[in-house]
């Protein structure tokens, strides 16, 4: 079932080149901070590069270049093989949900996915195979439990290594141990991660043996770097999986009559089209049958199986020029998702904003509340406003914002909604 699936943390689009920022005039500065002070705002602090970060910023440099996409005119921005359309839909809201490879920026269907980040994976063994096993380890292995104590396991062998360089029986694991077996031989890519490292398998004799057994011996080159070892054990035990993240596959559209009607892909219901269609009919027929009977839990039930429907919700915002702003997210993303995609389209991206809901209610970005929580799937109209404070002052200070709010290469790129 999709709604399974759990909402990673989306990056900036990486496909889109920022250009340099319009500064804004000195009276819009000076209007902007006196509003800024009075809501005391706080901007979120930058998250600072992490040892996966490094990682997946090098493999991706070095596999960029090979990554092959088909090339598809039917939607704009994006390389990709798109998928069938449905019958009678001819002129879908968007021709499906794809996404982004972290480490090759290539764009993909969902059944493209595992297979495509596992070719990326493997193919950087050649290149760097501590990197590639490390990424190995935390993506094949589907058990996080099992993994973290297999990576922990591992951690305390190189550990006693760091700790007492001079004892020799710290450099050797034997691979008949219990524990080696038990909970590091089982993972894909440990084996890859010792030998990455330094280990090389010996046979060596054994107490009370009466054959040799198997072992991984550190090699003297290695010891004689044991930072190198330390930096492999912190990578190893900062990494995560690499998953593929969702693309918004922004788009901007002209002012339109047609901005709230949404024809959507079957990719965005965890329902088939037939069993929409049958659950419809037989609410129709039972709503008012149920509508004096249904006691407060029923009914919360219900809003609860109505939350799990859908899994992605497509979103578009009307600015002040009438033009609108298209993205696609998950069905559980937070409001907070929602104005940084929009924050990153503002051409005076400093300036507070508000976001409304049909009915003209607030969705505050503060607020822990996802998108199937407010209401806004499958799909929304949303309308921007600026943030009446900042209105007020920009007007007293004699200065107004632009006519148009957004960055002039969106523009460039603008739509007619069909």
């Amino acid at each position: 079932p999709r709604g399974s699936e759990k909402a990673p943390r989306e990056k900036p689009n990486q496909l889109t080149l920022r250009q340099p920022r319009q500064g804004p005039t000195d009276e819009a500065q000076m209007a902007a901070a006196a509003a800024l002070a009075r809501l005391e705002q706080k901007q979120p602090r930058a998250r600072g590069p992490t040892s996966q970060d490094s990682i997946r910023n090098q493999v991706r440099k070095e596999l960029r270049a090979e990554a092959t996409i088909s090339g598809s005119p039917e939607v704009p921005g994006i390389n990709v093989v798109p998928e069938p359309k449905e019958e009678g839909s001819t002129h879908l809201a968007v021709p499906g949900v794809y996404f982004t490879c972290p480490l090759t920026g290539a764009t993909l269907r969902k059944d493209q996915r595992d297979a495509h980040i596992k070719e990326a994976i493997l193919s950087h063994f050649a290149t760097d195979p501590v990197a590639a096993s490390i990424m190995k380890i935390h993506t094949f292995n589907k058990d996080r439990d099992r993994v973290k104590l297999g990576v922990d396991t591992i951690a305390k062998y190189l550990d006693n290594i760091h700790l007492h360089p001079e004892e020799e029986k710290y450099r050797k694991i034997k691979l008949q141990n219990k524990v080696f077996q038990e909970r590091i031989n089982c993972l894909e890519g440990a084996h890859e991660f010792f030998e990455a490292i330094g280990f090389q398998k010996v046979m060596l004799p054994v107490a009370n043996k009466e054959g040799p057994e198997e072992f991984y011996v550190l090699s003297e080159a290695v010891l004689a770097q044991p930072q190198n070892l330390e930096r492999h054990r912190e990578w190893l035990l900062a990494a995560e999986p690499v998953r593929a993240t969702l693309h918004r596959q922004r788009r901007i559209f002209r002012p339109s009559p047609l901005a709230s009607q949404f024809d959507l892909p079957g990719d965005f219901f965890n329902l088939t089209a037939e069993e929409i269609k049958r659950e419809q009919r037989l609410r129709s027929d039972a709503v008012e049958r149920l509508s004096v009977l249904r006691t407060k839990a029923m009914r919360e039930k219900e809003q609860q199986r109505e939350l799990r429907k859908y899994t992605y919700a497509l979103l578009r915002v009307r600015l002040p020029d009438g033009c609108l702003l298209q993205g696609t997210f998950y069905a559980r993303e937070r409001m907070a998702a929602v104005y940084g995609f929009v924050r990153e389209a503002l051409l005076s991206d400093w300036l507070p904003f508000e976001l409304l809901a049909s009915g003209g209610q607030k969705l505050s970005e503060d607020e822990n509340l996802a998108l199937n929580e407010c209401g806004l799937v499958p799909s929304a109209l949303l309308t921007f406003s600026w943030d009446t404070a900042v209105l007020e002052d920009v007007k007293a200070a004699g200065a107004k914002p632009d006519s148009s709010i957004l960055k002039p290469e969106l523009l460039s790129a603008i739509e007619k909604l069909s």
